[in-house]
């Protein structure tokens, strides 16, 4: 077993001399391990301990082993902290750093492993120390969904976190960030019950989706990575290095994927065009060093084009669903019509007291609007809303975020888009301007668009009575054979239906019916449908 209680060792980095040597036998420390190991087995009991074997191992804050290239170095790459699983790992991580340092990609989507997931935040022993005893003492504990870690809380926070707190969010970690998952009313407790079935959160996350649906919701995003790429090659080279067009007129937001030489995706973002050489980019929480990597490697050497990470100069809030835009009118004397402000547009302007770069773009499926805010405006822009709001606002977390996105077919980098799928596969072609002279990955991108793309992400409803959670994994079939593995699942409140995506070979997704998908050896039947089960004319974010 692993103790909860593991001993850190060579913090400050082994001895020069050390080649695996053994440490000196701890018995205390082993004892509570032996203890249940005779209490289980009793003639353990009787057999005495002839010698105890005490070696350190190497583990990582998320119990996972790090491979690829350092982001600070050139050419220097990393196969390490195989935490107790190097051995079986070995053959398999040879191969693919090899590919990785001769071909600079490995050829397969490692993003678990690669080394671009750790933040800047991971540099402090303290963190490392700390969430890695924990990872340490849980390797062979249950793993439960949606669980969070306890260790090496409240790295970064909003300035709006202690709002938010006080009205009942209910907060996970990811990427060092506190992010509201659920708001807790009145009277419920302000906390996640492990479990397989139905968690206690999933009737208030519904309360949450139906606001954005019927009302007016507020999302804290300000996790998002936000970017500045500018200079007078700046759109020479994110067209280069992006599939759609981005020679779009300031003011225009573009959906965009950045691919590898074989088409895959290797991030998913949106491109603000703020001035003929100026663009500000946004990705997901998770992503900061990988993306800002990607970019970066493309950068010109004599600087004339430049990329700035200015995450922690704006929050962001999300306010989204058919009465967004009343709810902003009231709080903004910006013309926000139609006419004056379409879809997949930015602007420049106030709310309350406070200057405020607004793109119209959703991922929820609903008119929406994302805000910019500096730093120090985001309490005031937070409560001018919800004055504003007389009541009417819903605060709501990154829980209905998914649930919403499912419904609407919105894919996620880790999950629906990764390298080994390209744009195409993913139902995102609209996505790539195959008439832009040049940009990575479209020689590849051209043969898939000639001949037809070999894997198409599909969406499927199972056929339950109750409400089902499923956490990606799950396995697809097709007439008792297997077809596929579900990348995301959820509940979809409105559409009242348990949803899952995958991946099918284009020959095996030629049918609606015949299809099931297997959650806790249950062998439920699911239908494939052809387009997003809500709202697929896109009336409700164009409105």
């Amino acid at each position: 077993g692993y103790e909860r209680d593991g001993i850190p060792w060579a913090v400050d980095g082994p001895p020069a001399d050390f080649t695996q040597e053994l440490l000196e036998p701890d018995f205390d420390h082993f004892m509570p391990l032996s203890e249940a190991a005779m209490s289980r087995t009793p003639c353990l009991a009787e057999a005495g301990i002839a010698r105890l074997v005490n070696g350190p191992e190497a583990f990582t804050p998320d119990g996972n082993c790090i491979m690829g290239p350092a982001v600070e170095l050139d050419n220097y790459f990393v196969a390490a902290g195989f935490n107790a699983f190097g051995i079986a790992a070995g053959g398999g991580a040879g191969l693919m750093l090899a590919d990785w340092i001769t071909r600079g990609e490995p050829g397969l989507d490692l993003w678990p492993l690669d080394i671009r997931r750790f933040g800047d935040y991971h540099r402090s022993m303290r963190y490392n120390v700390t969430r890695t005893r924990e990872i340490y003492g849980k390797h062979y504990t249950i793993s439960w969904p949606f669980e969070e870690h306890e260790s090496a809380r409240g790295i970064r926070r909003s300035p709006l976190a202690g709002h938010l707190e006080r009205r009942g969010a209910v907060f996970g970690a990811k990427y060092g960030w506190e992010r509201p998952l659920w708001f807790a009313p009145s009277g419920v407790e302000e906390k996640d019950d492990l479990t397989f079935g139905l968690p206690n959160w999933f009737e208030h996350v519904g309360k949450e989706h139906r606001a954005v649906r019927e009302k007016v919701a507020v999302i804290d995003q300000s996790s998002f990575n936000k970017f500045e790429l500018e200079g007078p090659g700046a759109l020479s080279l994110i067209n280069r290095i992006a599939a759609n067009q981005m020679d779009r007129p300031p003011g225009s937001v573009i959906y965009t994927q950045l691919c590898n030489d074989r088409g895959g995706i290797e991030a998913d973002i949106t491109v603000s065009r703020i001035s003929l050489d100026r663009f500000f980019i946004v990705s997901g929480t998770a992503f900061g060093t990988r993306d800002r990597s990607w970019i970066s490697r493309s950068l010109p050497s004599d600087g004339s084009v430049r990329l700035h990470d200015v995450t922690s100069a704006y929050s962001v809030l999300n306010v989204c669903g058919p009465e967004s835009r009343s709810l902003l009118e009231r709080a903004s004397s910006a013309d926000l019509s139609n006419e004056a402000f379409p879809f997949a547009c930015c602007s420049s302007i106030m709310v309350g007291c406070a200057p405020v770069r607004c793109l119209r773009i959703t991922y929820v499926g609903e008119l929406g609007y994302e805000l910019y805010i500096p730093t120090e405006y985001a309490c005031h822009v937070y409560e001018t809303l919800i004055e504003a709001g007389d009541g009417r606002v819903q605060d709501a977390g990154y829980r209905v975020i998914e649930s919403l996105r499912l419904e609407k077919g919105y894919r996620y980098w880790g999950k629906e888009l990764t390298p080994d799928y390209t744009p195409f596969d993913a139902g995102l072609g609209f996505c790539v301007a195959m008439d832009k002279s040049e940009f990575r990955g479209k020689n590849a991108l051209s043969e898939v668009f000639e001949r037809g793309p070999r894997w198409k992400l599909c969406c499927f409803t199972l056929n339950t009575e109750q409400p089902m959670l499923l956490h990606g994994g799950e396995t697809i079939c097709h007439d008792g054979n297997v077809c596929g593995v579900v990348t995301s699942g959820g509940y979809g409140y409105t559409v009242g239906r348990t949803i899952a995506y995958g991946y099918l070979s284009v020959d095996k997704a030629d049918r609606t019916e015949g299809y099931e998908i297997e959650v806790f050896r249950r062998v439920i039947p699911a239908v494939r449908h052809n387009r997003s089960l809500y709202d697929p004319g896109r009336t409700r974010i164009l409105m």
